[in-house]
């Protein structure tokens, strides 16, 4: 904990040193992103196995509060995006390191450049949507639902830290969590793969769900679903995500294929980087394993409900269950 207000204080002490800035909000965007993609991998799991939950989600999503978290997270991502690409450029590139001040204000002049056309976009989806005097999320429906995600990771965490107390108690190990240096070795040249890998993926993504479609376009009867030729009948949520997964290009199901792989990537990649901010800043042996031990837990738990939704898919009782839920 102190090192963490002595990272806080000092950054905002900070004078003249762009690259501060740029380290802190790489980890801020990077925590924001992981976030979001925890509740939504959990969230769009339930248009396969819990529709009426699914249709809640997206009905809380439509809410200003959330509207204004979509803004936060897409410059999040474009930020998290470019400034990876620098970090990866002058990891291989170490001679160049001279002139990391020019490629700081180079990530941030082409944040900008990429967020002002796409938040004039998608501000342009707010207003028509809201044009309609829509019927919206209550706050307190906010808070119920984001109240049940919280319990959740409450009790995840009581509970490593009890096993890893326990495990010090046994052991009478005294030791931080700590992989293998081959394994960490591995990993840090997939944060670099993977980052490259991710950025085709998750921008293609984001212009698909936030830019080309948002989310107030899931709940359009009639419009028909980006990336496929199927329209959205019933105007529900749920039959948008079905729609997407069972897209076929030559007996391909190209969604299902292009979400699992960056289901799979953004998982790995991001709780990996949330091990590092972990391992910076909690220093004692019991509270470190824990934390280790729910990043590995959360990591694997995400990956086989998102996988899992996906081989499910949404079947015909999902839709019925979505279009009574839209009927009342």
């Amino acid at each position: 904990m102190t090192t963490l207000v002595t990272t806080v204080t000092e950054t905002l002490r900070y004078r003249g040193k762009i690259g501060q800035w740029s380290w802190m909000l790489h980890r801020v965007a990077g925590l924001g992103t992981l976030l979001f993609l925890t509740l939504h991998v959990i969230d769009t799991s339930w248009a396969a196995f819990s529709p009426d939950l699914y249709a809640e989600a997206i009905d809380q999503y439509q809410s200003p509060l959330f509207t204004i978290g979509e803004f936060a997270l897409i410059a999040c991502v474009v930020f998290h995006a470019y400034n990876g690409l620098r970090i990866i450029l002058f990891d291989y590139r170490p001679e160049w390191w001279g002139h990391q001040q020019r490629a700081a204000n180079v990530v941030f002049a082409a944040t900008a450049i990429t967020l002002i056309p796409v938040f004039a976009i998608m501000i342009n989806h707010v207003l028509e949507f809201y044009e309609d005097d829509p019927e919206l999320a209550s706050f307190s429906s906010i808070v119920e639902m984001m109240s049940r995600f919280l319990l959740g990771f409450i009790a995840i965490i009581v509970a490593v830290l009890v096993l890893s107390g326990l495990y010090g108690a046994i052991t009478r190990s005294r030791s931080r969590f700590r992989l293998p240096g081959r394994a960490e070795a591995t990993l840090w040249s997939f944060m670099r793969l993977s980052g490259v890998l991710i950025l085709p993926l998750v921008f293609g993504h984001l212009a698909m769900m936030h830019v080309i479609q948002g989310v107030f376009d899931i709940t359009g009867a009639g419009i028909q679903v980006v990336g496929t030729d199927i329209v959205n009948e019933s105007g529900s949520a749920v039959e948008f995500v079905g729609a997407r997964w069972n897209m076929l290009v030559a007996g391909v199901a190209i969604w299902r294929i292009y979400d699992g792989l960056l289901l799979a990537l953004v998982v790995i990649h991001g709780f990996n980087g949330l091990r590092h901010v972990v391992n910076d800043y909690a220093h004692a042996p019991l509270v470190n394993r824990a934390l280790n031990w729910a990043i590995v837990f959360g990591a694997v738990a995400l990956i086989v409900v998102g996988a899992w939704a996906l081989l499910a898919g949404v079947d015909e009782t999902a839709y019925q269950i979505a279009e009574d839920i839209v009927l009342h």
